[in-house]
């Protein structure tokens, strides 16, 4: 039976207190805090985050399926899944696809490598979804909105969760679009969304799913109600006599907020992370209709199957102090650009390097062992030309040998650059920038690892390459 093998999310390291956010036009705060993707990150750089972790140091040559969801795509014409499989470091044959203009993206690419897995098509299928959406200033949804993405590896051997069932319901309504002129997310009046929409449609698919497998809802351990606010949510859980305390999942509002298409996912994963053996899940997700899904978790769940934990990105987090940036961060407000950032780039270029930019694929003499970053063809230290082999950096982790605070080449949003060589295992070093920090608390022999980041807009396009980050801290056991 085909199911779930490991899974991942990603939470951007920064947050923003919705009190900042409310303070700025006078209005009522809603509760907790929203995450907030870095001025570097969009969608792709999030699905490979979430990507890394949910395979977690596993072989790429297994992987033979990739697909990725979101409605806020780097790329309107262009294969967004291709870029990440190549930051994955995926080999070229895998089957690709992009998934998008639904909030049921997500769940679409799910059942999509569920078919796939089952039928035999793919054995290994990676799904990520991630989204970025951007909401009207002064608005409830700039408030509840959130950044973030979700992986999940499927397959058939050593599952931590089988899929048990599944089923959908289409609906056309004017209630939630963006056309693609439009910035922000348009609405229609909000009780006809959630009545006419979400609630009407979310109840619809839970009963077909309940009849359809002969289940009661107190055979569901935990109820997956993906939605915009609580109160949508407990009214669906009391409509059914789910136990709002113990079987409704908790909707991550009010600590990271409505991440869009990646909302289902992320509170599955969430949901199977602290699920015991035996534990069956039901998901349900809205958007255009709606899709609903059930998971029973398996033995293996004990076992770690990804690099970081859901508590672990929620507690490693910097706050953002003001709500200017969080405007820059949004692309709502454009900051002067960074002396780093002033690059023409070459597609040809670019193309040709690919292996180091994209892959972080450094080189690996095999005479002396030496390990250089970018890809050398003369060795460093023996001097043998074309005699070595390609390693994969970005899952490694390194200390910072060096490093220097810039202080007049960063954004205006932005302006200390911390320019760093790190050093790594193997004895590579790898000069890069640091993000995801404060450049007041970096230093000498620190623990760091690679993250995929959009360095700058250039030719046209969007230019990719790693930068270092602190290392998470675990969670307390």
């Amino acid at each position: 039976m085909a199911g779930i093998v490991s899974y991942g999310v990603y939470i951007p390291t920064y947050r923003i207190d919705r009190k900042i956010i409310a303070a700025a036009w006078g209005r009522n705060a809603l509760r907790g805090e929203r995450s907030l993707a870095n001025n570097d990150e969009d969608t792709i750089t999030m699905a490979v985050e979430a990507g890394v972790n949910c395979l977690n140091g596993r072989e790429r040559k297994h992987i033979d399926g990739f697909n990725f969801a979101t409605t806020t795509a780097p790329y309107q014409e262009k294969m967004n899944a291709s870029l990440i499989a190549t930051a994955l470091d995926f080999g070229r044959q895998i089957i690709t696809s992009d998934f998008g203009n639904s909030l049921r993206s997500g769940t679409a690419a799910l059942r999509a490598a569920h078919d796939s897995v089952r039928c035999g098509t793919t054995a290994n299928h990676l799904v990520a979804v991630a989204d970025k959406r951007s909401a009207y200033p002064k608005s409830d949804e700039e408030q509840m909105f959130g950044d973030g993405a979700a992986a999940l590896l499927l397959g058939n051997e050593d599952l931590v969760a089988t899929i048990e069932g599944q089923c959908a319901i289409n609906n056309e309504m004017m209630d939630v679009w963006r056309k693609a002129e439009d910035q922000h997310v348009n609405m229609w009046e909000g009780r006809f969304i959630q009545g006419e929409g979400y609630v009407a449609h979310i109840k619809e698919v839970i009963r077909l799913i309940l009849d359809k497998y002969k289940l009661k809802p107190q055979d569901i351990s935990k109820v997956i109600l993906p939605a915009p606010s609580e109160r949508l949510m407990t009214t669906i859980a009391r409509a059914f006599k789910f136990d709002v305390d113990s079987q409704l999942q908790d909707g991550l509002l009010s600590n990271v907020g409505y991440c869009g298409n990646a909302q289902p996912l992320m509170m599955l994963c969430h949901a199977i992370e602290h699920s015991k053996p035996g534990d069956l899940l039901l998901l349900a997700a809205y958007g255009d209709g709606a899709d609903a899904f059930l998971f029973k978790v398996t033995e293996k769940v004990s076992e770690k199957v990804h690099r970081y934990g859901f508590e672990t990105l929620l507690q490693n987090k910097l706050m953002l102090p003001a709500y200017g940036r969080f405007l820059s961060y949004k692309d709502i407000v454009a900051p002067m650009p960074g002396e780093p950032f002033r690059l023409m780039p070459s597609a040809t270029t670019s193309w040709r390097e690919r292996d180091s930019s994209l892959r972080c694929h450094a080189s690996k003499c095999l005479n002396c062992g030496c390990v250089s970053f970018p890809i050398q063809r003369i060795c460093y230290q023996c001097k043998s030309k074309d005699s070595f082999e390609q390693v994969r950096l970005s899952d490694q982790r390194g200390k910072i040998f060096t490093f220097t605070r810039d202080n007049i080449a960063g954004r205006s949003d932005d302006p200390v650059v911390v320019q760093t060589v790190a050093e790594f295992d193997e004895g590579a070093r790898f000069y890069g920038l640091m993000t995801d920090c404060d450049p007041s608390r970096v230093e000498l022999n620190q623990a760091v690892e690679l993250t995929f980041r959009r360095f700058y807009e250039g030719a046209g396009f969007h230019n990719y390459f790693w930068k270092l980050r602190p290392v998470r801290a675990e969670e307390e056991k």
